[in-house]
């Protein structure tokens, strides 16, 4: 787990093309495949040798929801924002562990409130201006000073869940101020201690942004409503970072365009052109692939991992650092009765679940974290699958018939924690059917109904959400779903509330350890949704990609492949 402390990085190294392993293994990728790429898209040739061809076509499984990744917090936002900006922070390949990346070492005070960033020299941004600490301050007082609709949490979900408050809300904000103390230096200070406030800066919602072209380009204008914001036109076509590639166009619904940035401070690659080709459904994915018109594609389907491996392909399983739960929304009155909620927990049969639906190398969930994160409870509540003890509750709740309950689901998209999510749906509606709660089914396109939907309204009921962990930390993943009230699930729990914001804040691991036991079997009783699985999504590749920096927090930029034609 990553905790506030001393940076001893004396120096960011060139990021190499890697797929490498903590813990668990990640296989490395030495692809063969059976398929002659048909790409004809792409003009870049920097850095690239004269037999390498370098357009990179990459299936996407929706469009972005946003190119302004602080108004952004999907997976397929995010997979675009890598390639454009970078952080402070950045992630050791491989792992989900922090490590210096615009910011080339930190030191933290003894009270763990003040940051002083030691930042790299010689970095501009795509528009030309320099990288420098008056930009990094500029971007943290954005954060800071969102206002109105810039704070829901359909807008600005990152910030205001890990921060917890803005400039109109000082009396909650974790973040107080920051200083450019020199060109290269900027001190960030605290209101509160945060133990995550290292790692969490490795997230793309807190990458550097161009204040020249935020300015230029109104960056904050956001319209519309909380349900259904509308974002300014720098985050449709004016995103502007330091990373690797810049941003050329958006056809949406259909492809995300960038090229490579000549004056990028760090290693090219070969890669010169990246097409983010959307296509939503899994099958057409994989024909795509066998067709020889797109180079890889994540989120395989289940169905289709041994297919394309028995084929010749190279088919890799991200280690699981997902969590896949069914939410309920403690604001429908069926819901808001705690016996309820354990009876819909017990009816539900996580392994057929898991064997029926979800990838090879699964696991069932017990919490709301992955094993191998910080406070992990080996003896927490579960609700093991019974169905007669379901009906018995129900009975109890003053339900003997059962009832009626909207279950929400989205369409037409693959999640990392949730590939095929109409599987899903099927499979838990006839489990809870067999102990009398009957479902209407509420289907919604992901972006931006499915989202907007679930996140910014009281207009649904039991759903399916998940997340895939952006960094190792036990707030990133319980703080995020359950350290604040949210329209999601429709409660108001302040013990909980309390108890994560004293966590968050605890940078001793011995001491923060059975916080968070405590706090995942609180939550456990408490049963605000369901863990159903730790997923393991997969990539599949061509034979021309001899290797993909495959990350368990999805940390995977384009520089970094490997190609052999």
């Amino acid at each position: 787990m990553s905790l506030a402390g001393r940076s001893t990085s004396g120096s960011r190294p060139k990021r190499r093309a890697a797929a490498i392993t903590t813990g668990i293994a990640l296989s490395a990728l030495i692809l063969s495949g059976c398929a002659q790429s048909e790409r004809d898209e792409g003009t870049g040739d920097a850095g690239a040798s004269s037999d390498v061809d370098g357009t990179f076509v990459f299936a996407a499984s929706s469009d972005p929801k946003s190119l302004d990744p602080a108004f952004a917090y999907d997976g397929e936002s995010f997979r675009v924002s890598r390639q454009i900006f970078e952080g402070l922070v950045g992630v050791k390949a491989g792992t989900a562990d922090p490590e210096p990346l615009l910011a080339k070492s930190w030191e933290t005070s003894e009270d763990a409130l003040t940051y002083t960033f030691d930042l790299q020299e010689g970095v501009t941004f795509h528009d030309g201006t320099e990288f420098n600490a008056e930009a990094v301050c500029a971007n943290f007082d954005r954060w800071y000073n969102f206002t109105g609709i810039q704070q829901a949490d359909s807008v600005s979900y990152y910030y205001g869940k890990l921060f917890k408050g803005f400039s109109d809300s000082p009396e909650t904000a974790t973040y107080e101020s920051c200083e450019a103390t020199g060109d290269s230096e900027a001190v960030v200070t605290l209101a509160k201690p945060f133990a995550g406030f290292i790692a969490a800066l490795s997230l793309p919602a807190f990458a550097m942004q161009s204040p020249a072209a935020m300015e230029q380009y109104s960056a904050n204008d956001v319209s519309g409503t909380a349900e259904a914001p509308s974002l300014s036109s720098y985050a449709k076509e004016h995103p502007t970072g330091t990373g690797p590639f810049k941003f050329e166009g958006w056809e949406v619904g259909n492809q995300v365009t960038l090229s490579a940035y000549d004056d990028y401070w760090g290693e090219q690659g070969q890669v010169t052109d990246i097409i983010f080709r959307v296509i939503d459904d899994p099958n057409s994915r994989r024909q795509s692939l066998e067709a020889g018109t797109i180079d890889g594609y994540d989120l395989v389907a289940p169905a289709d991992t041994q297919t394309l491996s028995d084929a010749g392909y190279n088919v890799i399983a991200r280690e699981p650092f997902t969590i896949l739960y069914l939410g309920m929304n403690q604001k429908v009155e069926e819901l808001s009765n705690p016996l309820v909620r354990q009876a819909i927990a017990h009816a539900i049969d996580k392994q057929a679940l898991v064997d029926q639906t979800l990838p090879e190398g699964t696991k069932v969930a017990s919490q709301f974290i992955p094993d191998v994160v910080n406070g992990y409870n080996e003896d927490v509540t579960e609700y093991e699958y019974d169905p007669e003890k379901a009906k018995s509750l129900l009975a109890e709740a003053g339900y003997p018939d059962g009832f009626t309950l909207d279950f929400n689901y989205p369409t037409n998209v693959s999640r990392p924690y949730m590939p095929t999510p109409e599987q899903v749906y099927t499979n838990i509606t006839a489990q809870l059917e067999e102990v009398g709660i009957t479902v209407t089914p509420q289907p919604n396109k992901w972006s931006p109904d499915y989202q907007d939907r679930i996140q910014a309204t009281e207009d649904h009921g039991i759903h399916l959400l998940g997340w895939t962990g952006d960094y190792n930390d036990t707030d990133n993943f319980v703080g995020v779903f359950f350290g604040q009230a949210k329209p999601e699930f429709g409660f108001d729990n302040p013990e909980i509330f309390a108890a994560l914001e004293e966590a968050r804040q605890v940078s001793s691991l011995e001491e923060q350890t059975p916080l968070y036991e405590q706090i995942n079997e609180d939550i456990a009783q408490y049963v605000p949704a369901i863990p159903l699985a730790h997923p393991a999504p997969s990539l599949a590749f061509n034979e021309r990609v001899v290797s993909y920096p495959a990350s368990p927090v999805n940390d995977e930029v384009f520089n970094k492949i490997e190609l052999n034609k």
